[in-house]
């Protein structure tokens, strides 16, 4: 297990000329007329499945950019989402030369010619190309209603792609519409001269996709979760209207998108739920990972969520290097006593009500561990004891000390929905409303909450932060509430955020921006570069407070 923290500029200018390249490839084989193959497709709508099902592998599988030389860090979506949560101020990890992620944690991975910034953004592009794809094949004026719920499908998943690169790229959408955010990438535009756009543009197209996709995929029931539905479109037009403080409108959605929903119970949360299960009734949409890489025994299982944030995997790199994910006691101490969602973590003593179940034996020694010895435990070429506050909520399907990284991954569930209702109804006026479902979802997880943040506002970020630590939003969040990065408090000698990462970052920091990858820069004249800022060190940003861990 080799770490490596850089690329072949070469490796970024092939993907962009292969995606270019994809605008008049089709799956089907060679370079056709677009009308042709809107007939053929007409004729025989099972024609466009396999493009379909090719935009749903790209977020979930490796992007492969790096040919032979495969990475443990190129996991599709996850690793975008783990990359943003290590950015924030609430995942820590010790410093090791096997964490294929210390370049969020350090805030290096604003360096263009490094592999993780390539992959959070070539990730989204690729989608986007994928999507663009499947819109090209269907017919505008088709009433054929497989097509029909194709092509909503892929214009709320280009949607996506776009929502998850507009928050990292420029700042809050209220004060920074008119400045620049990402290139588009409309077929027939020239490749290598196409601009960034607006904020503004940019989220105007987003809104188009998704009031499209909702109206494209009414009616339309689906095979599984990992398939979006028109539910799941509902909630993705709640996330872009949030960022774009449209209160009203982010409400009404959230609304839409739960019918038929509801956020894990109180004894649900309390039995350990592992987030790892797609059929679990609250989850509204989620990656099901293959088991063709689940159940291999080299790279691929090695790049998947499991081997990158479970701390019960016997085949990942978190429990062999001891790069256990853990939540910074700051948020940690704001977690009340009565509240289940503490046992998502070892507490300052290494325990949780999780781990009274659970056993890890040592197959080499004959050893089982059980319980409360397991945090301790050493295993060799497996295992490192983990420190206090590791997260014990993820876990694979194969259980604690399973061979196989298998588990789905959570895309949308009701909680989320549930908090950005209870944020945006307050905000739109709607305080009852807004206080109300903030409660219901707080009665299944601490029946004896009471709000603790000075503003309402805070005490829907705290709770977001809890609740869906781990999950990718952490960044996002930061930034469209405009809110500074805050790891530690001057002075504090319990601090348990490694000391090299052990600084905060100020709000409007040009350093908060994610940068282009050279291989854009290089094939794209027209795409300006996020500059400014510098790399943080530690001690930086002393003094900063974030209104909830103060």
């Amino acid at each position: 297990m080799k770490k490596y923290q850089y690329i072949a500029i070469a490796l970024g200018a092939m993907f962009f000329a292969s995606c270019d390249d994809m605008l008049t490839t089709h799956y089907e084989g060679g370079t056709q007329d677009d009308d042709y193959i809107q007939a053929t497709v007409e004729a025989n709508p099972e024609r466009v499945n396999s493009a379909v099902s090719g935009m749903y592998q790209v977020i979930k599988q490796p992007l492969g950019y790096f040919g032979s030389s495969n990475r443990a860090d190129d996991c599709g979506y996850v690793a975008c989402a783990l990359g943003q949560d290590l950015n924030s101020a609430d995942m820590t990890n010790i410093v090791s030369g096997y964490d294929w992620f210390s370049v969020a944690q350090e805030w290096s991975d604003r360096n263009p010619s490094y592999a993780n910034p390539t992959l959070r953004l070539g990730l989204f592009y690729k989608l986007i190309y994928a999507t663009n794809e499947v819109i090209a094949m269907v017919p505008d004026d088709t009433d054929n209603a497989k097509l029909m719920a194709s092509r909503g499908q892929a214009k709320a998943l280009r949607a996506f792609a776009y929502l998850s690169l507009a928050p990292y790229f420029q700042f809050n959408y209220a004060d920074n519409k008119d400045k620049e955010s990402v290139p588009m990438i409309i077929p027939g535009q020239d490749a290598s001269n196409n601009p960034r756009v607006t904020l503004e543009v940019l989220y105007e197209s987003i809104l188009q996709d998704l009031s499209d996709a909702i109206e494209d995929l009414n009616g339309y029931t689906r095979e599984n979760k990992g398939i979006i539905d028109q539910q799941v479109a509902y909630g993705l037009r709640a996330r872009a209207y949030l960022n774009m403080e449209m209160w009203e409108e982010a409400a009404a959605d959230a609304d839409a998108a739960l019918v038929g929903y509801e956020p894990y119970s109180l004894s649900e949360v309390e039995a350990n739920p592992m987030f790892c299960n797609a059929d679990d009734h609250n989850w509204m949409w989620a990656l099901l990972l293959p088991m063709e890489l689940t159940e291999s025994s080299g790279y691929a299982s090695l790049a998947t969520w499991p081997s990158q944030l479970s701390s019960f995997s016997a085949n990942g790199y978190v429990a062999f290097a001891g790069i256990y994910r853990s939540i910074n006691n700051l948020l940690w101490n704001k977690i009340s006593e009565t509240d289940v969602r503490r046992a998502w973590w070892l507490d300052e003593n290494l325990y949780s009500p999780y781990l009274e179940d659970l056993s890890w034996t040592d197959e080499a020694n004959a050893i089982t561990y059980t319980g409360k010895d397991i945090p301790a435990a050493t295993i060799a070429d497996v295992k490192q004891p983990m420190p206090v506050y590791t997260n014990v909520k993820f876990m694979g399907k194969s259980g604690c000390g399973g061979a196989y990284n298998d588990g789905d991954w959570c895309m949308m569930r009701a909680e989320e929905m549930l908090l950005i209702k209870a944020e945006a109804a307050y905000k739109a006026g709607n305080t009852a409303v807004g206080e109300a479902t903030l409660k219901k979802l707080m009665d299944q997880r601490d029946p004896s909450w009471k709000q603790t943040c000075m503003t309402f506002e805070d005490e829907v970020w705290l709770q977001r932060r809890i609740e869906l630590w781990g999950e990718g939003f952490a960044m996002s969040d930061i930034m469209r509430l405009k809110k500074n990065v805050v790891r530690y408090h001057e002075g504090d000698e319990n601090s348990n955020v490694a000391e090299p990462y052990r600084f905060n970052i100020q709000y409007g920091d040009p350093w908060m921006l994610l940068r282009f990858v050279q291989g854009e820069l290089t094939n794209n004249r027209g795409c300006s570069q996020n500059e400014g800022g510098e790399l943080p060190e530690q001690g930086d940003g002393a003094g900063l407070t974030d209104g909830v861990t103060d």
